[in-house]
């Protein structure tokens, strides 16, 4: 226990202080993340749209955070992630407080389609500032501690979301956007001054090994004609449109299908960002050590599938606690290293571009996994659906142990 203990701490050590620090910003914005979880529920109940409408106005977000996604990586590489990240946090404050005075199902699905693209330019930016300040060792740690900090927002927003919105829906909204401003002044507190710092340090030690520093306008190329790479992003697409069946169908299949109740349902979905909190840096820690990324990438998808393909066979209420364990296990060794490849794979004046191209892979993946989960569940039974889930990523497994070593040996130009 000691030695598990003593190797759970080293997880920690040596990273910068600006990875702790962005971490702490993405958990103040993300447990201000209290409108998404309940917007269906304040249309249907509080706007009295109907089933329809909802499920639009919903697809809008996914609309916006594609196009966020690709945004935030333009926008990064012209004018730097620091001004992005800043910029996003504190436009998305008045955005949120005028949501309540949008209660027609086109003037809302507007609404949230600004929102979502404002919400999203964030990400790539914040990805880039990771790979900015971390050191190159610990750079998977770096993604993981900011994931760490997502799953934990997002454990406490919907907790706190749920009380305001049990008061009143307007106060929900309010809530988000004061998390929102507290995250933007926490980030400009202490990156102001140290993004600076940082370019005349880089600055400074180029020319004192006597190297010439890369100017601004010089450009390399784009993660959209870097073919391998696009390959790479199609994995990662089938990969999350299998992994995000959690967020959708995984909770109609446990209440329709296994007349799961709503305090079961509530467990086996915070398992998921339980496991992750506690056993993620540990994990990643020990592959990052052990295991190509290749391998990593291997064993955490076949997890996945196994969590899945227990799926199908009319499982226990055990069963299932184990099912959404080899989920979550499978989701640390999986996402972390996505972003750790791309960062690898990206140059030096274009990770932004690189981040994007990536989120958006997982922004679209977002938009298909509803629909043709629950159309191929309603058609040919929840039991094909996890069997096909599982054919999926078997195949993705396969094809990342052999092509991520094939991709990371020669770095985009």
């Amino acid at each position: 226990m000691s030695r598990l203990f003593k190797i759970y701490a080293d997880s920690f050590k040596g990273l910068s202080l600006e990875s702790w620090m962005l971490s702490i910003v993405m958990l103040i914005n993300r447990t201000g993340s209290m409108v998404l979880p309940f917007l269906g529920v304040y249309m249907i109940d509080h706007l009295k749209f109907s089933l329809e409408q909802s499920g639009l106005v919903l697809a809008c977000f996914g609309i916006g955070s594609v196009i966020g996604s690709w945004l935030g990586g333009y926008l990064t590489d012209k004018i730097g992630e620091y001004y992005v990240q800043a910029s996003a946090l504190f436009i998305s404050v008045p955005l949120f407080c005028l949501y309540p005075f949008f209660n027609t199902p086109v003037a809302l699905g507007i609404m949230v389609l600004t929102q979502s693209i404002v919400s999203e330019i964030f990400r790539p930016a914040n990805s880039v500032a990771i790979a900015k300040y971390a050191r190159p060792q610990n750079l998977t740690r770096a993604f993981s501690l900011n994931r760490m900090a997502v799953n934990l927002g997002f454990s406490i927003g919907p907790a706190l979301g749920g009380l305001m919105a049990a008061y009143s829906y307007d106060l929900l909204f309010y809530g988000n956007a004061f998390f929102t401003l507290a995250a933007g002044f926490m980030y400009l507190y202490f990156f102001n001054r140290r993004q600076k710092l940082f370019r005349l340090k880089k600055e400074r030690s180029a020319l004192s090994a006597g190297d010439e520093v890369i100017p601004e306008f010089v450009k390399e190329r784009s993660p959209y004609r870097d073919g391998p790479f696009l390959v790479f992003c199609i994995l990662c697409a089938f990969f999350s449109m299998c992994f995000f069946q959690l967020m959708n169908t995984l909770p109609l299949f446990y209440k329709n299908d296994l007349g799961l109740s709503q305090a079961n349902i509530g467990l086996l979905m915070g398992t998921n960002g339980f496991v992750v909190v506690i056993f993620e840096m540990l994990l990643v820690h020990i592959a990052e050590k052990r295991f190509s990324p290749g391998h990593t990438l291997l064993y955490g998808t076949l997890m996945c599938a196994l969590s899945f393909f227990l799926l199908a066979f009319s499982p226990g209420l055990a069963v299932l606690f184990l099912s959404i364990s080899l989920l979550s296990l499978g989701e640390i060794l999986v996402l972390p290293f996505m972003a750790t490849i791309t960062a690898q794979r990206a140059g030096t004046t274009n990770k932004g571009a690189y981040m994007g191209a990536n989120g958006m892979a997982f922004s679209l993946a977002f938009i298909i996994s509803p629909v043709l989960g629950t159309r191929i569940a309603e058609t040919f039974s929840f039991s094909n659906l996890w069997i096909g889930t599982t054919i999926i990523l078997v195949a993705c497994s396969i094809a990342f142990k052999f092509y991520v070593p094939v991709l990371l040996k020669k770095k985009a130009a």
